[in-house]
């Protein structure tokens, strides 16, 4: 009969078996396990990395808003200005200060103020430049252009508006002597003019907007932060 159907096989061979699958998924276990930890390790890295470059964002932050209310302090009221810490943005808030209504050229007073104004401002940031991305002048206005216009005609006809005084005043610090002299190359290199129109208004605290103070323009710090973190991400 075992000639007819096969030899049986016998337990211990079954046992065997079973005993050398279950080496073989205990050793594959313990590959991915080393897998996992190591893909953690490089995670939490990777977490570490990026936590310090926020914690050391943060800190430059406070240092360059400190810098800035040390050098500026006692002109903000006069210019009708102010600095916010969260953005690094000094803006220019009193609009009959800066332009005609409706008009990009630069009153008497604004090229006084900014006659002061830029060269310290760029004086402070001196020893910032290494991890400054940019900075922006930034233009903004209110939602209202004149009761005829629509929304969107008033939106896009304070965009030209908005762009062209940012380039207007970009175009005057530049020709300053001291800018010209020392920081011409620099200011051509990273510093750029946007106009963004009504888009972010001033508000109220119900939430209305205020037309006045959404007429301004601000000088705003941005420091390469993001960039760092991004070529973190790319190295990973």
């Amino acid at each position: 009969m075992d000639k007819l159907f096969g030899c049986s096989k016998r337990p211990s061979d079954s046992g065997e078996h079973w005993m050398s699958v279950s080496d073989l998924m205990a050793g594959l276990m313990m590959v991915f396990l080393f897998i996992s930890v190591a893909l953690m390790r490089d995670a939490m890295v990777e977490r570490d990395k990026i936590k310090e470059v926020a914690e050391t964002y943060q800190q430059t932050q406070q240092a360059i808003y400190i810098a800035l209310l040390t050098e500026f302090e006692t002109d903000l009221k006069q210019w009708g200005a102010e600095i916010d810490r969260e953005t690094l943005s000094l803006n220019f808030t009193a609009p009959d200060v800066l332009f005609a209504n409706g008009k990009a050229e630069l009153t008497d007073n604004f090229q006084v103020i900014l006659d002061d104004f830029f060269p310290r401002y760029l004086d402070v940031l001196e020893s910032y430049k290494p991890i400054i991305q940019e900075i922006k002048i930034e233009g903004h206005t209110s939602s209202r252009w004149n009761h005829d216009s629509s929304d969107y005609e008033a939106y896009f006809k304070n965009m030209r508006l908005s762009q062209s005084r940012t380039r207007t005043v970009l175009g005057y610090v530049m020709t300053l002597d001291s800018v010209r002299i020392e920081h011409y190359s620099w200011v051509k290199g990273n510093v750029a003019a946007v106009g963004y129109s009504s888009s972010k208004p001033a508000l109220k605290a119900n939430g209305d907007e205020d037309e006045s103070r959404s007429r301004r323009v601000s000088f705003r710090v941005i420091t390469n932060a993001e960039e760092q973190i991004r070529k973190i991400l790319d190295n990973a």
